[in-house]
């Protein structure tokens, strides 16, 4: 089933205009929402899945990303997760599932906190517990220059697509020119990101600010975790660890599944799994009161 190509104005005091794509269907509607520099085509595989089996999908590029308004400020949760809000008034979708990947888990888990009662149930996709604080002897400047993109601006798309097909060689043809789409490609063959760098690092310090352990006591949703476990960084997975079971013992209502073997985009790589996983929490198991 193909999506449609829609922009949304969102009614406030910006009048920013959101991308969304869309597919039509009767059940329970799913709203999928990318990671940090990410895009919404990203979910493409997944929201397919989902539309075949009837579900109503979204998904979006949140403001600075893919083909939405790029204003310079908005990019602290508070912003993030109104429009967000003022997303699902203007779609009129009735107690959605809301899912988001990396940074967007953790928007899912500022939207619960601050919209309890607007989601039937949130998923947070190898996100959502990320504290950039539990890290190891955690500053700002240390996280901010370890976790800052690197600088492909100028780099031929022919070149990097061929260099994630050598990194992520399971990942289809689909998942890799959704990922490239995370760039806007110049006349010239070269690509440069849709999120600029200085947007990209407020967006950072937003989540250095967040801290989710004062905030899963909070939620009321019934929430499914998706975590990602990399065999090949040991170190970061004790780390992982820790972050998951701080959400999964604080949360009222939580599952976590981890996937084996498996890279962060958990979406990207392994869509069909991820999309199942989430039809079989609404039929049998942690969302199953969304019917």
């Amino acid at each position: 089933m193909s999506a449609t190509d829609r922009f949304i104005t969102l009614n406030n005091s910006t009048e920013l205009t959101l991308h969304i794509r869309e597919w039509p269907g009767e059940k329970r509607p799913f709203v999928l929402v990318h990671g940090l520099a990410s895009n919404a085509r990203t979910w493409e595989a997944v929201a397919e899945h989902l539309a075949d089996a009837g579900h109503h999908v979204i998904t979006l590029d949140q403001r600075g990303h893919g083909l939405s308004d790029k204003p310079d400020e908005g990019y602290d949760f508070a912003t993030i997760t109104g429009d967000l809000a003022q997303l699902l008034d203007a779609l009129q979708l009735d107690h959605p599932i809301l899912a988001g990947q990396s940074w967007g888990g953790n928007v899912m888990l500022e939207f619960g906190v601050r919209y309890p009662g607007r989601a039937c149930g949130l998923a947070f996709v190898d996100g959502g517990y990320l504290d950039l604080r539990s890290r190891p002897d955690p500053t700002w400047e240390k996280i901010s220059a370890e976790l800052r993109p690197p600088d492909l601006i100028g780099t031929p798309r022919a070149s990097l697509k061929q260099k994630m097909q050598e990194f992520h060689p399971d990942w289809s043809e689909m998942g890799i020119e959704a990922t490239l789409a995370n760039f806007e490609t110049l006349p010239d063959g070269t690509i440069r990101p849709w999120l600029t760098l200085e947007r990209h690092l407020k967006i950072l310090r937003a989540l250095w600010e967040q801290t989710p352990t004062t905030l899963y006591a909070n939620i009321t949703e019934p929430v499914l975790i998706c975590a990602a476990e990399d065999a090949k960084n040991p170190e970061w997975m004790k780390v992982k660890a820790k972050q998951v079971n701080a959400a999964h013992t604080q949360i009222a209502r939580v599952e976590v599944h981890w996937f084996e073997n498996t890279d962060h985009d958990i979406h990207v790589q392994k869509p069909i799994r991820l999309a199942d996983l989430f039809l079989d929490a609404l039929a049998h198991g942690i969302w199953a009161d969304c019917g």
